[in-house]
């Protein structure tokens, strides 16, 4: 079997450790949108519409590994440590909570990944949470340089998620 035929992996868990780089490098919150499904071990009482915004921050998680098959940390939620376990192909976006750059992925479809609701082969569930994910996503902003002596303040609550259809590839220099 030569090098053309053979199984080439996914470029998105590296684009995704790459933006959690370039977030913490940068001072900004990362965070995760999910589109949840079977195998995901999320707190699904903030799951609205199948979807989860989630903190994975250093601040919020411990033992965080973005491998190439899943997101694997722990997070506490009302006080109370919880493993969280996201499959890679339902990561629909990873971006800053403070200007909302980031990158939108298509959801990956698996015959094994029946949606959430599904009662034979449901996600994982965990009780709690620290803050409830938004309730509607738009678009990525593009990225953009500011002048310095225009620094955001952090909003209150996390911007929402980005769709991945309607996402568009910025060129990042």
């Amino acid at each position: 079997m030569d090098s053309s035929t053979q199984h080439i992996s996914s470029t998105k868990p590296y684009l995704i450790r790459a933006l959690y780089e370039w977030c913490t490098d940068n001072g900004l919150t990362p965070y995760l949108a999910v589109q949840v499904g079977a195998g995901a071990r999320v707190p699904m009482e903030f799951v609205k519409n199948g979807e989860i915004v989630l903190n994975i921050s250093f601040d919020a998680t411990s033992a965080l590994n973005i491998g190439n098959d899943d997101i694997r940390f722990k997070a506490r939620f009302g006080g109370v440590a919880r493993d969280i376990l996201v499959p890679i192909g339902q990561v629909t976006a990873i971006y800053a909570r403070e200007n909302s750059q980031g990158m939108a992925f298509p959801l990956e479809t698996d015959p094994n990944d029946l949606p959430i609701g599904d009662a034979n082969n449901a996600p994982i569930a965990d009780d709690q949470s620290e803050e409830p994910p938004p309730s509607t996503a738009p678009r990525l902003r593009p990225v953009k340089s500011k002048p310095s002596d225009q620094a955001d303040s952090p909003p209150e609550s996390p911007p929402p998620a980005p769709r991945p259809g309607g996402a568009h590839l910025t060129r990042v220099k």
